[in-house]
């Protein structure tokens, strides 16, 4: 299994290249950040700082979305800063959830998502594309290391995307029934395409919030469910109940409001409703044997890369307990 860790792009900057940093000494391989540009910093000169702070974890963001920038930019500073950090970059998208609301905008088209994606994919790795009816190419690009794509969604629409477009889908929880359910989707989209489905690689994106006492590290992951809540929410106003999990809907029932001022923050008071099963499920909480037996779990199911939402406990002390007591256990 693989590690990766996503930090905020909050001030000061150099508190995300000091934890990547860290994670790169300590095993992890990816150093993910959010891309919502009003929320917090811009990500882009965030991850230039990181790449020329690191030498080895690759840097990507978890996600960036063709709505707020305008796609050709986005496959061109992507294919920059692969070339700044030496070929370590990642690609990670979605159809935008807090970086489109909290502008007054809706998440991009599916339609949209995909011929931006499709676009991008080829465009940020050198090749030739197609845009507006016209053929482009970043000649300087094409002999760059090829940067993997993975596409973040809930919907069967969206998976469908990932399934014809991605090497991996981001997900973000650990539930395992759920996470099956949201690869079946996606892996049916790429055998249908063609593609091998058995190459789809899941992205397990959930805080990892390392307490003996468990009542203490629900509270500080309950903001996490009630951001999944945003996605769930969308998907019922298009989706009937009886297409979706149990497992997925079940805890929308007591959900009230939610405040973007207060996105990803630990102790967010639109976390209140989450009740403590699904803080469980959705998160990695308690001892380092709990986390341990959840990840176990998790690789049963497939599941090959493991993204610590860093924003609830210690971060440094979760960053080293998981590279000196947990990282390898999985190594190899």
């Amino acid at each position: 299994m693989h590690f990766g860790i996503t930090v905020l792009p909050d001030p000061p900057y150099t508190d995300l290249v000091r934890l990547f940093k860290q994670a790169e000494d300590n095993g992890f391989e990816i150093g993910w950040t959010y891309d919502s540009h009003v929320l917090w910093q811009d990500p882009y000169p965030l991850l230039t700082a990181a790449a020329l702070g690191t030498e080895r974890i690759k840097l990507g963001m978890c996600v960036t979305n063709p709505g707020t920038r305008e796609p050709t930019v986005t496959a061109s500073a992507h294919a920059t800063l692969n070339d700044i950090s030496g070929g370590r970059v990642v690609f990670g998208i979605g159809r935008g959830d807090s970086a489109r609301r909290y502008i007054g905008l809706q998440p991009v088209k599916v339609a949209e998502y995909e011929a931006a994606t499709a676009m991008m994919k080829d465009l940020m790795n050198g090749r030739k594309a197609e845009w507006n009816g016209k053929e482009l190419q970043l000649e300087w690009a094409k002999d760059l290391p090829e940067i993997p794509f993975y596409l973040a969604g809930y919907g069967p629409k969206a998976l469908a995307v990932a399934g014809r477009h991605a090497e991996g889908v981001i997900i973000q929880l650990a539930d395992p029934e759920i996470i099956q359910w949201i690869m079946g989707l996606a892996r049916a989209a790429a055998e249908k395409a063609g593609r091998d489905p058995d190459a789809l690689e899941p992205i397990v994106c959930a805080p990892a919030v390392l307490m003996d006492d468990m009542a203490a590290a629900r509270d500080a992951s309950r903001w996490f469910p009630a951001m999944v809540s945003n996605h769930v929410f969308d998907l019922m106003q298009r989706y009937d109940k009886s297409e979706l999990p149990e497992a997925l809907t079940s805890f929308m029932e007591r959900r009230e409001f939610y405040n973007y001022d207060d996105h990803s923050r630990e102790g967010a008071a639109h976390g209140e409703f989450v009740d403590d099963e699904t803080a469980d499920r959705f998160s990695i909480l308690g001892t380092v044997e709990q986390h341990v037996a959840k990840l176990k779990e998790l690789e049963a199911i497939g599941v090959k890369h493991y993204n610590i939402y860093l924003m609830a406990g210690d971060r440094e002390r979760t960053i080293d307990v998981y590279g000196k007591e947990i990282i390898p256990q999985f190594a190899g």
